[in-house]
């Protein structure tokens, strides 16, 4: 049985893996959980899985949590929630967590020699240059759910140190891929959130619409398969079906398809390499027809020429294209700036930031709170 401590039980990614959790309980115990704010649903999870602890980081929204079963520990804040990555029961923390405090609940896994089940991108997109050294000195098994991820791990045999020609990671090219600069300029948060083929937290949903996401994942590609910029392409495939694809060097590719859906990863990164029956129906390729496949070009879509222009800087620019990119989204949904000022602003960000090694946390710390003042300085003259 796997004792799992589950970080962000209450967001989208969270609510799914206790889905895993409940058609296998004979395979899986939570043994803690950890939400920012959400107080009822926590409440809920808790009296239902009966965690040993449990942990709510937003002080204000732990005055709304009322019962608590007297063998869960309850605590409160930040320093309480990273607490449960080194509890001794524990065996795997699923980090869901979303943004840039994600990473530091994934490097005190790892520093706690606990295995690494990853759904937070900007662990490696902020910290990919901290993370994987240490994972791979301390012997962590670091395990990827994000949906593109998943599929390359599968293609690759579960082995991030496989060999290939290129990986091919798919984007469904969001809700507005063939919308014109006019179209754009008048898009609202409602249209932004209403993705063709996912469902998905708000953050994600508005970085999948300007295509931000997807350069996200070639960092995180770059880290986790040990490889360059030049050995990674991305193109739009509509329907979401291929999730991503292998090429070899005999000019083999290998995919792994099946209707969208993130059980099915969630579940992978804790059965692997065993694979169980999931909540997911069967791929019908005669109803299903032609799948469709077209370029993701950086001229065309700035957020992601940004992503990879902050990958070829290097050092701390992912760490700040990200921060800059949580302010800018935010200000998006809150209806103070447009669709496409998001990626004005990471522009602006970028172009003030100065470059840093990668050294420790606290250099991407600062990098972090820093590229979060600036966003919020220039979001102020919209």
């Amino acid at each position: 049985m796997k004792h799992i401590a589950l970080i962000g039980s209450t967001g989208s990614i969270g609510r799914q893996a206790l889905n895993v959790v409940r058609r296998y309980p004979e395979l899986f115990q939570v043994d803690a959980v950890v939400a920012f704010s959400s107080s009822s649903l926590l409440e809920e999870q808790i009296n239902e899985f009966h965690p040993k602890r449990a942990v709510i980081v937003s002080e204000e929204a732990a005055k709304d949590v009322r019962e608590i079963p007297s063998d869960v520990k309850f605590s409160v804040g930040r320093e309480e929630a990273l607490s449960v990555c080194e509890l001794p029961m524990v065996d795997t923390v699923l980090v869901a967590a979303t943004g840039f405090a994600g990473l530091s609940y994934s490097l005190k896994a790892i520093e706690s020699g606990r295995s690494l089940a990853l759904a937070n991108k900007e662990t490696l997109v902020c910290g990919g240059e901290l993370v994987m050294p240490l994972a791979e000195k301390n012997g962590i098994d670091l395990t990827p759910i994000d949906s593109e991820h998943s599929a390359l791990w599968q293609c690759l045999h579960f082995n991030t140190h496989g060999d290939f020609r290129k990986l091919i990671i798919t984007a469904s090219g969001g809700p507005f891929y063939h919308a014109d600069e006019d179209t754009l300029k008048k898009v609202t948060a409602k249209d932004a959130l209403r993705h063709p083929t996912w469902t998905m937290g708000p953050k994600i949903t508005v970085d999948s619409a300007t295509l931000l996401n997807k350069g996200f994942e070639v960092i995180e590609a770059k880290w986790l398969y040990h490889t360059d910029l030049s050995k990674i392409e991305a193109v739009v495939h509509p329907e979401s079906i291929i999730h991503s694809m292998v090429e070899f060097e005999d000019g083999a590719v290998l995919a792994q398809m099946s209707y969208p859906t993130m059980e099915l990863p969630i579940q992978m990164s804790l059965t692997y390499p065993k694979r169980y029956p999931c909540d997911v129906r069967p791929l019908d390729l005669v109803k299903q027809g032609a799948l469709h496949f077209l370029p993701l070009e950086r001229k065309k879509f700035p957020c992601y020429d940004l992503a990879l222009r902050s990958l070829e800087c290097g050092d701390n620019y992912p760490c700040a294209l990200n921060g800059a990119g949580e302010e800018a989204v935010r200000a998006f949904l809150n209806g103070r700036i447009g669709f496409t000022e998001i990626a004005s602003v990471l522009e602006e960000v970028l172009s003030k930031t100065k470059q840093q090694k990668v050294t420790d946390y606290a250099t991407l710390a600062e990098t972090d709170q820093l590229s979060r003042k600036q966003a919020k300085e220039i979001i102020c003259r919209f």
